[in-house]
């Protein structure tokens, strides 16, 4: 019997020990990592320069509430990638940019010189650095213990702490927002759908320690503007960090029955409302909730081309219809460029349900912000792609998404959110708390 507990603890004690990093791993984020935990040096072929801090700072010519100047404008593609030299780059491209360039010969990749623009705040670096010496999963990896704020798992070990890395990145304090998605349909119809969205983060707030957290990672809240017919429906989110301990709690306002519902689940292979079945509650923000219906491999890092620097489809004024073109988004807008990303896959637990039985994630090493996703049905059939198209916010400074797509690769149809071309720039500095993402204020906001 004293045996079995002896073996009993030491099994323990190595997997606390997998989950952390000696002190010596540690101080390489100070050395050749950066303090997130990618590779400060360029590559060998001198196509990926050095990290150098990112954009830490706005520009010269920005002011507050400004769509962002592109600090890139002055660069001129490389080269254009296309159904005629596609052959040349495959080994560059996620399985679904791959396809989506075969099925569609009239798209291209305008891809330029590697800008490693990301950055974050100091004490977001200085709370990574705590976490590589003190994060640990608990509860199956279906949670993250020891931490409050930064990345987790700077060094990561396997992919749930990969993806715990994206889920947990930092994205400022709180926000307010006016975005609209579409679903484009095969022919090219579509309609907008325009959101008014408030989010207070927990996780990553000066000052907050880990047992202040109770469980949350942030408050999301949605009310919808536009088009009339819709207009006053919202829904309200408390999202949990350990989702099989206590599942996020959602509220939905409905105009027409002019009252708020609990709604018993928005996860996993769940629709996400208003996205023509397109969109499964996993696959906001790439990916989100739970890891417990997959298995996650880490397969390392990879050169990529990869959506980047997104500059151009950010601007103010560009009309949607200029942006939403039939089977994709324009080429013209959008930037690739080639860099290193952790790639993990995942794969559908037995006697789990979901659309997709298998997922290959592209991490940024500077951000671990997901930048695409191969979506693999049950029978291993390529059917979709993922792309998010990021910039810096450099006024916070914070690397995220300023457009999110999902193509359906069998039906020709796609799915965009995050327009907001023609709406007041994101305010980072809203007046927000968490009273603000209850159900009582969800019915103040619909009457």
């Amino acid at each position: 019997m004293l045996r079995a507990c002896s073996l009993l603890l030491l099994a323990v004690v190595a997997l606390q020990a997998q989950a952390r990093v000696d002190s010596t791993q540690a101080a390489r984020l100070d050395r050749d990592l950066t303090p997130l935990g990618g590779e400060r040096a360029g590559n060998a072929a001198g196509s990926i320069p050095p990290w150098a801090g990112g954009l830490a700072q706005p520009l010269a010519q920005y002011r507050p509430g400004m769509h962002h100047p592109d600090p890139y404008a002055g660069d001129a593609p490389l080269y254009r990638l296309g159904s005629h030299n596609l052959a040349d780059y495959q080994a560059q491209l996620p399985a679904g940019l791959k396809l989506l360039l075969e099925k569609h010969p009239e798209h291209f990749l305008e891809v330029y010189p590697t800008r490693r623009s990301a950055a974050a705040p100091q004490r977001i670096y200085d709370a990574t650095r705590f976490n590589a010496l003190n994060a640990e999963l608990i509860s199956g990896g279906n949670g993250v213990a020891g931490v409050a704020a930064g990345i987790p798992f700077p060094l990561p070990q396997d992919g749930q702490q990969a993806i715990w890395n994206h889920i947990m990145r930092y994205r400022g304090e709180q926000v307010r927002m006016v975005t609209s998605q579409a679903a484009v349909l095969a022919n090219g119809d579509y309609n907008l759908l325009k959101l008014e969205r408030d989010l207070y983060f927990l996780y990553g707030r000066a000052d907050v320690r880990p047992q202040d957290l109770d469980n949350t990672l942030f408050y999301y809240k949605y009310k919808v503007v536009a088009p009339a017919m819709l207009a006053g429906s919202a829904l309200v989110v408390q999202e949990t960090l350990d989702q099989v301990l206590a599942i996020r709690k959602v509220w939905r306002y409905s105009r027409g029955e002019r009252r708020v519902r609990r709604l018993p689940m928005l996860a996993y292979d769940t629709l996400r409302p208003d996205t023509n079945g397109l969109v499964t509650a996993d696959q906001v923000d790439a990916y989100n909730g739970a890891p417990d219906r997959y298995e996650w491999q880490l397969l390392g890092k990879q050169e990529m081309l990869v959506p980047y620097n997104s500059y151009a489809v950010h601007q103010q004024g560009i009309p949607y219809e200029q942006i939403l073109q039939q089977n994709t988004l324009n080429p013209e807008l959008l930037r690739y460029e080639l860099h290193r990303v952790w790639v993990v896959e995942a794969e559908l637990r037995k006697g789990f349900r979901h659309p997709y039985g298998k997922r290959r994630f592209y991490l940024d090493e500077d951000s671990w912000q997901i930048l695409a996703v191969d979506l693999y049905d049950k029978n291993g059939v390529l059917i979709g792609l993922q792309e998010s198209h990021p910039i810096s916010y450099y006024e916070v400074p914070m690397f995220g998404s300023t457009l999110e797509t999902l193509y359906d690769l069998q039906g020709g149809r796609y799915f965009v959110d995050g327009l907001d071309n023609n709406e007041p720039m994101y305010d980072f500095n809203a007046r927000l708390s968490p009273r603000d993402f209850s159900p009582q204020a969800l019915r103040r906001e619909g009457n």
